[in-house]
């Protein structure tokens, strides 16, 4: 069938638009990597820095584009080394120079074919083809002009072409062309004026056609209120009715695409804007919306400055200039203000009504993806210019609310994904049962139909008829590419002049059609439309401003829910990469994902520091429960009952706890309140998304929060415990317990707000703090107390300052010159041994009783070491206690008995401090309870691993594990198992000779008060019954002969001091006898009754209470 000379499918001008528009992305992709890439120091080609070169291109460049190599042999003596190296390296560069020139003989080729065609465009009728066109032309003026911002191109072009030239003998083919065209294009858009010059005619058409169009979407925010643009709700009995238009695809249209396309067309065609009275309204309206456009990512044109330097050398054109001034001072940024104050609460009203009923995101999808382009034309809008120019109205450029549209359009992009199917199904029914039935009348009335389009429509027909909702319900995967780039074809055939069937004389065919293939996106490219319409890939390109606005979110409490908009939006980033530039993906990837994770890290943070100031505001109320508060409370009831006098006039009464939760008035909000509001708003957004998708890597909010509040658990805790290593002050264990309770009440609450497991964070947090360190090596509650209960607390006992009193459970400070810093009362009574037992855990409790252990151990070595001097007389003394006369001989022989003493004091009070916290741990573990039948049940087979399970429950045990332990390392290899026993023997033998000397010190004397003695003796029997018990557990030896042993030696060495007349010697002499009347799991009390007669324990008990007695009176 003969269509004259020019067949349109012959052309194939839809393909060729479709392929030139892709790869000239592609190539502004990689022209704008080289400028930016030149103008870094670091990532610059070497060459164009390198000092040995400076002279070569400086030469170069001056010379540009002639080629002299003979007589500049000096300059390009340099150059000459390097050949080789700058091929390799300069050639990407070069070729992507010559692809530019390529692209650009491609695209004019087209034009000139469009123009011979005779192409009708009309934006509302033949959209893809016309879209297209004007794409092109503003890809290719883009393209241009980024080129000519290049400023080492010439330097490169040359480097590049003397280097082929040393190596080949002669220039790139490429190179004269390319050459030229560098020159041609140093002012491209003046250059590209001349060049446009006969395709006036078919860019003008195609501009003036956006006449119903552009100024429909450029409205004010009063005409979009007044018009209730985007409401669901403003009419109730339409809401179910499909959303409709004569020109579909040009609702969601981006203005910032229209707006290029007028500005460069009609530079380009400038003409017409004298000669045509649609164009200059649509000139005017433009250039008062913006003051610069994108040309590309982050690449700007500023329009009134270009286009007044592009139009002062035309001749007649001042009229035209005038224009430009007038637009400028007009372009304020006070209308795009107002548009998003509008669209904020137009996007929340159709993301709130869709999430309720998301079934209306069927017919009313076009709304969707309107509200979508129109949100991101004004974000873009305030990125653009916020960065670009210098600000009249800073408020015009700074929106603190941005945020929250951003939120609104991630909230809508999450629907129409979440619901996808719900649009497919509607829509899928609508293709056939409606679209189907409509085109197929539009083609039956068709007054002429050539076979090829009769054939393209007939088979449109046939697809939208055989679909059925079963296909969806299947999961079938659609794919109507095919049917848009039919049309497309179509749209190509019957726009080009004396075409059979013309579009401009069927424009409802056209209307139709676009109708249809919005339809059809709604079927199979969801994810498309929504990247055509709402991708803000451009933030990573503008990371300052994108980082600027996030901050403010943060700092705004009203915003912070909208926070996790900034994480969302870097899930875009890998939208803006390009096939034909590969290499910048990492670099892209790379930037959206430090991005993501610095926001998300920062939402943790604020919500980490919000949450420590609840604790700390709840810590202080807890605070305030402490029984220490209520002395003042109960002093002032007291003094009122009997009417004295109390306190200074005037001062102000003491608020009671619980005062802050009195409101008098609900307007009245505290700074706990704000704190709460600030953290739930935080916590929504932390909240609203359980993971996200960036660049193949997924990010989980919740977990940043987690990590962020184990953290500062930790270091609360440590921080909570106040200890001064200078002064050896610490928190007492029931107040930090207080403490942490009040903190762990606050955080179990945030489960309120955010679904998070805080029992993990407890048990991470909590665990470490049972170790000597945490996991980042830092000391932990469980060092921080054992260090000051053996370095500061037993030391001050060591020292004579504090006593143990058996019958109040804690230690006491004793009168002295000297004031301790602390009342040790305060920290070893039964309630705070209860509270550091709570808090330490068994693990703790057992990381404190090895640490006590290794200072028994040292005190046991030394007492051996005093046993070795003394051993000969020991071993004379062992076999000779029936002989009082050679005993005392040799009494007087033995060195270091009170230091022998003195130790086995310390190693005894160790040991009473050790059952308190063992008798601390028992009462907090419910797990004693069942362990207790388990142990009785043991207790007669002497099994080590019962007893250190017992011993980690706090039950009390015959023979101390931990003390087994901790002596047993002791082993010296120098000496046999035997003389070991040996020396375990004589140790015994020491301690029960040397007994009578305490008879002689002042401060043995047994207080009835206290049950016990102020210089701790009374820790004796303790330290005397486990000692050996554990030594002779280690060298298998019976421990009831050899404490039958001690009794026998320690009764004849005491009975022996009945018989003393000097009163000094025997002053405390009853007071010592009570050392006997000690329980031993051991030994009995007929043993006891055999060697030493109860009735002198009776009347030393009697003596001492008798003296007491006198001593109070």
């Amino acid at each position: 069938m003969s269509r004259g000379v020019i067949q349109p499918s012959q052309q194939k001008l839809a393909e060729k638009l479709t392929i030139l528009n892709d790869r000239g992305i592609g190539m502004l992709t990689r022209v704008y990597n080289i400028k930016k890439a030149c103008g870094d120091p670091k990532a610059k080609p070497s060459y164009l820095v390198d000092k040995n070169l400076e002279s070569a291109v400086k030469f170069i460049v001056r010379k540009f584009p002639a080629v002299e190599t003979r007589n500049n042999n000096q300059q390009l003596a340099q150059l000459q080394k390097e050949k080789s190296e700058i091929l390799k390296n300069l050639a990407l560069y070069y070729f992507t120079f010559v692809d530019v020139m390529e692209f650009k003989d491609h695209v004019c080729e087209l034009l000139n074919t469009i123009d011979a065609c005779q192409v009708f465009f009309d934006i509302t009728v033949n959209f893809d083809l016309t879209k297209n066109y004007l794409d092109l032309v503003v890809t290719y003026t883009t393209l241009m002009t980024i080129l000519s911002r290049i400023e080492e191109r010439k330097a490169i072009i040359g480097l590049y072409n003397y280097a082929h030239e040393m190596t080949h003998g002669a220039s790139d083919r490429e190179y004269p062309r390319l050459g030229q065209m560098i020159v041609d294009y140093e002012n491209p858009l003046k250059k590209m004026m001349e060049e446009f010059v006969p395709h006036g005619k078919s860019l003008s058409d195609a501009l003036i056609s956006l006449q119903m169009v552009y100024p429909r979407r450029n409205l004010s925010a009063d005409q979009w209120r007044n018009a209730q643009l985007l409401s669901l709700i403003s009419a109730p009995s339409t809401m179910l009715n499909p959303a409709q238009s004569d020109t579909m695809p040009c609702e969601y249209l981006s203005l910032d695409t229209m707006e290029k396309w007028i500005v460069f067309g009609f530079i380009l065609c400038h003409s017409v804007l004298n000669s045509d009275a649609a164009a200059l309204p649509l000139w005017k309206l433009a250039l008062q919306s913006s003051t610069c456009l994108c040309l590309f990512r982050d690449e700007v044109f500023h329009i009134h400055k270009a286009a007044e330097d592009l139009f002062v050398n035309i001749r007649g054109y001042n009229k035209r200039i005038n224009d430009i001034r007038e637009c400028k001072e007009q372009a304020l940024g006070s209308m795009h203000r107002e548009r998003r104050k509008f669209l904020r609460s137009a996007l929340k009203e159709l993301a709130t009504v869709l999430a309720d009923q998301p079934g209306l995101l069927g017919p009313k999808a076009l709304f969707v993806f309107m509200a979508l382009s129109f949100a991101r034309d004004e974000i873009i809008w305030l990125l653009r210019h916020a960065d670009n120019i210098q600000k009249k109205s800073t408020d015009d450029f700074i929106d603190k609310h941005i945020a929250e549209l951003i939120f609104y359009m991630e909230e809508l992009r999450a629907h129409v994904r979440k619901y996808g199917p719900v649009m497919q199904r509607y829509y899928v029914q609508y293709l056939s049962g409606f679209d189907a039935v409509v085109l197929n009348e539009l083609v039956q009335n068709l007054s002429v139909c050539p076979e090829d389009e009769s054939i393209i429509m007939s088979s449109f027909v046939n697809t939208m008829t055989s679909l059925s909702v079963k296909q969806v319900e299947d999961g079938e995967v659609f794919d109507f590419r095919g049917m848009r780039l039919d049309w497309f074809r179509l749209q190509a055939y019957t726009s080009v002049s004396k075409a059979s069937l013309g579009i401009a004389d069927h424009k409802e065919l056209g209307k139709m059609m676009n109708t249809i293939i919005f339809h059809t996106k709604m079927v199979d490219s969801l994810v498309e439309m929504l990247v055509e319409t709402s991708d803000l890939s451009i933030f990573c390109f503008y990371s300052r401003a994108f980082e600027k606005m996030f901050q403010q979110c943060l700092e705004l409490p009203s915003q912070s829910r909208h926070s996790i908009c900034f994480p969302l939006l870097c899930t875009h980033f890998m939208s803006c990469t390009h096939e034909l530039c590969p290499e910048e993906r990492h670099h892209i990837g790379d930037r959206s994902l430090s991005l993501c994770n610095m926001f998300l890290d920062e939402m943790a943070k604020q919500a980490r520091n919000l949450i420590t100031d609840i604790c700390t505001e709840q810590c202080t109320l807890s605070d305030q429960l402490l029984p220490k508060h209520c002395a003042k409370t109960i002093s002032q009831a007291v003094n009122k009952k009997s009417k004295k006098a109390t306190g200074k006039k005037g001062e102000p009464e003491r608020e009671k706890p619980g005062v802050e939760s009195m409101r008098k008035n609900r307007l009245l909000v505290t700074n706990l309140d704000k704190l709460h509001t600030a953290l739930s708003e935080l916590c929504f957004s932390i909240n609203y998304v359980p993971n996200l998708a960036v660049w193949e890597h997924t990010f989980t909010p919740r977990e940043y929060l987690t990590s962020h509040l184990e953290i500062r658990f930790t270091k609360s805790i440590v921080g909570m415990t106040m200890y001064n290593q200078a002064t050896q002050e610490i928190a007492k264990p029931s107040e930090l317990l207080t403490s942490v309770r009040a903190y762990m009440t606050v955080l179990q609450s945030i489960e309120n707000y955010v679904t998070i497991d805080i029992t993990r964070v407890f048990n991470n947090v909590l665990l470490q703090q049972t170790q000597h360190l945490d996991s980042h090596g830092e000391p932990t509650i469980t060092s921080l107390y054992t260090n000051w209960y053996l370095e500061t607390l037993l030391r001050q006992v060591s020292n004579g300052h504090i006593a143990y009193f058996p019958a109040m459970k804690a230690f006491v400070n004793l009168p002295t010159e000297n004031e301790l810093t602390f009342n040790a009362e305060e920290y070893s009574d039964i309630s705070e041994m209860r509270s550091l037992s709570e808090l330490l855990g068994p693990y703790g409790m057992k990381f404190l009783s090895e640490s006590l252990m290794w200072h028994i151990s040292s005190q046991v070595a030394e007492l051996k070491k005093l046993v070795v001097e003394n051993m000969e007389v020991l071993t004379q003394m062992r076999t000779s206690f029936d002989k009082p006369e050679h005993m005392a001989a040799l009494f007087k022989k033995l060195t270091s008995v009170d230091s022998v003493l003195k130790r086995m004091t310390i190693i005894g009070v160790i040991l009473s401090f050790r059952s308190l916290a063992q008798e601390a741990l028992r009462d907090c573990y419910i797990m004693s309870s069942c362990l207790v039948i388990v142990y009785e049940f043991v207790c007669f087979q002497v099994a080590m691993n019962v007893y250190e399970l017992s011993s980690a429950a706090g039950l009390p045990c015959e023979i101390d594990p931990a003390l087994v332990v901790a002596l047993s390392s002791q082993k010296s290899e120098n000496i046999s198992p035997e003389e070991e026993y040996k020396i375990a023997c004589l140790l015994m033998v020491f301690v029960a000779v040397s007994l009578p000397t305490l008879a002689s010190n002042v401060m043995s004397q047994y207080s009835p008060a206290i049950e016990g003695h102020c210089n701790n003796i009374h820790c004796l029997a303790k330290a005397i019954n486990q000692i050996a018990a554990a030594l002779f557990t280690i060298h298998k030896g019976s421990i009831e002969d050899r404490l039958k042993e001690f009794l026998a030696l320690a009764s004849s060495s005491l009975l022996k001091i009945g018989q003393e007349t000097d009163k000094m010697t025997t002053r405390n002499r009853e007071s010592v006898y009570l050392l006997l009347d000690m329980e031993s799991p051991f030994l009995t009390m007929d043993l006891l009754e055999s060697c030493f007669p109860y009735v002198l324990l009776r009347n030393a008990y009697h003596a001492v209470y008798k003296q007491s007695i006198s001593a109070n009176a």
